[in-house]
């Protein structure tokens, strides 16, 4: 994982907060102090903030987890999609609709109105489609791709939700607060930050301090889910030794001097009864008496 620096958050003006007289009183504790009426964000408390957020995301990516990027504001929208999206990290950066997790039922039953659309285009039926017929289907696929494209792989609610600007996207905020998903938002200082779980306090109006900000936060999901595959790899079971021509006949020899140990323990068996002292059997008057008369003789 990079390395953090102060300077490239300086070059960035990441430290640039809003007018003083903009600011929320509750973000006082991430305030250094103000310059020329505006006020200066403590980069220390920026630091701590990323390196909590970043340690929290590659652990749930590591166990498989989906992490959610939201930023519809301008400055964002474009650094959330070229971030995220080129990852295959789930995001929403053109407009967040409302019950998109508290009702997230809707929002994968609408994927897969999209996946029928996209399916209905290699058929022969869409082949015979009027051009109005055509222009409706287009209409709403493009609806739909707008509103939930970044979210198309998102098959269950996220683990935590990375918020650009909360005040912007305060609809989102409330409703991962709802479900209990944790909250991490780049936040300025002009945001309430109570709903908040990790805070990184930076200007989240400048294009380049969004994009330094966001680059951490994804390269710390890209190394967690590098840990979930070596970890399921590693799970696989390991295929069993090939067993040459020689091995598997050499076998069945082998185990015949075993097959054979019971039968040479026959001859002991005779030699132990042999050696066993014999008892008389005791004799009738009957064979007493046939016994006296001799041997019968042989029939004619």
């Amino acid at each position: 994982m990079a390395t953090i620096s102060v300077k490239e958050f300086l070059d960035a003006g990441v430290h640039y907060g809003h007018r003083t007289s903009r600011w929320h009183p509750n973000m006082a504790p991430y305030i250094y102090g103000k310059r020329k009426g505006i006020h200066i964000i403590d980069l220390r408390q920026t630091l701590r903030g990323l390196v909590k957020a970043r340690r929290l995301l590659t652990q749930l990516a590591s166990q498989g987890q989906p992490i959610l990027f939201v930023g519809t504001k301008r400055q964002a929208a474009g650094a959330v999609r070229e971030e995220a999206g080129s990852r295959g990290i789930p995001f929403v950066a053109d407009r967040w609709l409302g019950g998109m997790l508290t009702n997230f039922a809707t929002v994968r039953k609408s994927l897969g109105r999209l996946d029928e659309l996209e399916r209905l285009e290699t058929t022969a039926e869409f082949a015979a489609y009027s051009k109005k017929m055509v222009s409706m289907h287009n209409r709403e696929k493009r609806k739909i791709l707008r509103n939930l494209e970044g979210v198309r792989e998102l098959t269950r609610l996220p683990a935590a939700l990375v918020v650009v600007d909360p005040k912007r996207d305060k609809i989102a905020v409330r409703e991962a607060v709802k479900l209990g998903i944790p909250v991490i938002a780049l936040i300025d200082t002009d945001t309430d930050p109570k709903d908040i779980s990790i805070c990184i306090p930076c200007n989240d109006d400048s294009i380049r301090s969004i994009q330094v900000v966001l680059s951490h936060l994804i390269e710390a999901v890209v190394e967690g889910q590098g840990l979930a595959s070596a970890g399921a790899a590693d799970k696989r079971p390991a295929a069993p030794a090939p067993r040459d021509a020689a091995t598997a006949s050499a076998a069945p020899q082998g185990a015949a001097p075993q097959a054979a140990a019971p039968q040479a323990s026959a001859p002991q068996a005779e030699a132990a009864q042999s050696a066993a002292p014999k008892t008389p059997a005791p004799q009738t008057a009957g064979s007493q008496g046939a016994a006296s008369q001799g041997p019968a003789p042989a029939a004619q």
